[in-house]
């Protein structure tokens, strides 16, 4: 199962008054295992940056200048989470803007299976905080590097959150030793193969002698003997 865990950063909070994007990040999960493989582009937003977003993520006008606009990075950014599942904190704000900019440039808007870790975190522990930082000091995270927002780093740290949502890194019963990206396909029907060679009994001689003795003892109705035959 292949998942991209997604955040973005914003000029401001509404599209529909002219905000735009100016960062995405991603990072790719299969069988919620992160696989090394992210997304991340800064994004020239076509517009000046209000003092208000400034503070929050520190993307600057200077900066932001000579990066590509949406439309040259739109297509590589829909090829990368072509198929995925997306998990987002907070999702609705995120693919408000993914989805009006896709609209600006003329692309159908992502029809991607969307997970809302925001609605996760409030299910689960109603009445609490349930902020990307409160989450962290919740499941013991380190998210010490987080001094300003930033959409990779933001998206790495809550890939760990979610994992930690669906009850920590192993949410099954089978190990996954899947931990990097391979080109070929994900076993995830693995099984122990029989030994080979039965492994040797740790019982004594002693101690089998006296099991058998007790057996013995129980009669012919002991449910033992249906093992011994």
């Amino acid at each position: 199962m292949r998942e991209i865990v997604l955040d973005t950063e914003t000029t401001g909070f509404e599209p529909s008054e002219g905000h735009r994007l100016v960062e995405i990040g991603c990072v790719e999960l299969i069988n919620h295992m992160p696989t090394g493989n992210t997304y991340h582009q800064y994004i020239n937003p076509e517009r000046g940056m209000p003092a208000e977003a400034f503070a929050v993520h520190g993307l600057g006008d200077d900066f932001l200048r000579p990066q590509p606009k949406f439309a040259q990075v739109a297509q590589a950014f829909v090829d990368f989470v072509a198929g995925a599942k997306l998990v987002i904190h907070n999702a609705a704000f995120d693919m408000k803007f993914l989805n009006t900019e896709l609209e600006w440039i003329g692309k159908p808007k992502l029809e991607n299976p969307v997970v809302d870790t925001l609605a996760i975190a409030r299910r689960k522990f109603p009445g609490a905080s349930a902020s990307l930082d409160a989450l962290c000091r919740r499941f013991g995270i380190d998210n010490s590097n987080r001094t300003l927002h930033g959409a990779l780093l933001d998206s790495e740290i809550l890939a760990e959150v979610y994992l930690e949502l669906l009850g920590g890194r192993q949410t099954g019963l089978a190990l996954n030793t899947q931990n990097s990206r391979s080109s070929g396909p994900v076993d995830t029907d693995w099984r122990a193969r029989p030994r080979p060679v039965p492994l040797p009994s740790r019982l004594t001689e002693d101690e089998l002698a006296a099991h058998t003795k007790m057996i013995a003892g129980m009669g012919d109705a002991a449910i033992w003997r249906k093992y011994d035959a």
